[in-house]
């Protein structure tokens, strides 16, 4: 099924550092503005974000200029030593240590190439949809840099534990490197033992992957492989880099291993009560105690809470037909496809439909309902099973279905695309 294979990694040359990555690894470049980008430069000149966002924010393609700089960069820093390049191929345990919920997690993940498949050949399978200009940021920047930048997420099932028993030896003793970001500890260990490396892989050949974060980047690599296949360096050989994407690996069963709820934020509804939002929402839902409810709904103005149950969910059929089971039973697809289409949207008269804010704290979820009088809809998180089930049905969620926390760290790693 899946494939993977060791690299040889350019990055940070730990030494100089003493191992403490903190001010030059940065989060994914989709979570960042210029005024973030600035902050981290200022912590160092050195980060990784001078080179993975050439443009902010990575909406749309930037300026040719900022993606040739970037790759620039990246050239002088393998020169000037602050980038080296690993002797051997290897693959980098990476655990971050994190707490959510008054509980301390730890999420053990390592860094590899992942050989590129078409999602229809069922190795590799997305969740949810791309758009454009995300994708053309990246291809602009994989051009100027032949190099993946930040890795992919993706989960893999692995209820016997092989991979994680194959790696505790290797993450036994101290990183090589670790650092702080964001309120989370990372940590990463060089593991290039072939024993070792032939048990990961090995254990890959039976798999699945799945995509949790980075599907811009994932198809962009698709997109990048065929671009050099068919340019100047083409033909390429099986084994070529551009053949593989970087991805950062982990286990559904790890109990680090989260999937959050992002909320929802209805505003400018106009006038609509509590009792009129349920009012319109009486064939799809109903009053319902919490450890009953699917949804909890907070009304900004009045600061009015209540549980709702979800009580029609077999109208999905007869309204996306074509969808898979799995889909249907999303609790997010029900909310929108249903309750927000079909009832609330012809309810308040709009057009353009309702807005909708997403929002990742239930705490700042309430806080925004009540300062733009709307109401949020506190909702609960999609499971590892639904994720695996739709994406084996070959659907892609709603947007906002699936919110991984915390955020795999840009600049432990970088795989260089030529040879």
């Amino acid at each position: 099924m899946a494939e993977i294979a060791p690299f040889r990694a350019v990055r940070y040359d730990f030494g100089p550092i003493n191992g403490d990555v903190s001010d030059r690894i940065a989060p994914p470049y989709d979570l960042l503005d210029e005024s973030d980008k600035g902050a981290l430069l200022s912590g160092s000149d050195r980060n990784i974000v001078a080179i993975d966002l050439p443009h902010a924010p990575a909406k749309a393609m930037g300026p040719a200029e900022c993606y040739q700089q970037a790759g620039r960069t990246l050239t002088a820093w393998m020169q000037d030593g602050t980038l080296i390049r690993e002797d051997v191929p290897a693959i980098y345990a990476y655990h971050q240590v994190f707490e959510y919920g008054g509980r301390s997690y730890t999420r053990r993940m390592f860094l590899t190439r992942l050989k590129l498949e078409p999602f229809s050949t069922g190795s590799v399978l997305p969740h949810e949809e791309t758009f454009g200009g995300p994708k053309e940021d990246r291809l602009a920047l994989m051009k100027a840099t032949d190099a993946n930048i930040s890795p992919v997420f993706a989960l893999y099932r692995d209820p016997a534990g092989v991979v994680t028993e194959a790696l505790a030896s290797p993450t036994s003793g101290q990183p090589d490197a670790s650092g702080e970001l964001g309120g989370v500890r990372q940590r990463l260990w060089i593991v290039s033992d072939a024993a070792v490396i032939e048990r990961v892989v090995r254990a890959f050949v039976q798999m699945t992957v799945y995509i949790a974060d980075g599907h811009h980047r994932y198809i962009t690599a698709l997109n990048f492989r065929d671009w050099v296949a068919h340019g100047d360096r083409g033909p390429i050989a099986p084994d070529h880099p551009v053949n593989y994407v970087m991805v950062a690996l982990a286990g559904m069963d790890d109990p680090g291993s989260l999937i959050l709820p992002t909320h929802r934020v209805l505003v400018d509804m106009g006038e609509m009560t509590l009792d009129g939002l349920l009012s319109t929402w009486r064939d799809g839902c109903e009053r319902s105690a919490a450890d009953a409810a699917d949804m909890t709904l907070f009304h900004g103005p009045s600061g009015e809470s209540v549980h709702v149950r979800f009580t029609n969910r077999a109208v999905l059929s007869s309204l996306e037909p074509n969808k898979s089971a799995p889909w249907r039973a999303l609790d997010v697809a029900y909310l929108h496809r249903y309750l927000i289409d079909e009832l609330l949207t012809p309810a308040v008269g709009g057009r353009g439909g309702v807005t909708i804010r997403y929002i990742k704290s239930p705490e700042e979820a309430r806080k925004l309902a009540t300062e733009a009088a709307g109401t949020a809809l506190i909702c609960k998180p999609t499971t590892m099973a639904q994720l695996c089930a739709v994406s084996e049905a070959g659907d892609l969620m709603p947007q906002k279905s699936t919110y991984f926390y915390p955020k795999v760290a840009t600049g432990l790693t970088i795989n260089l695309l030529r040879e």
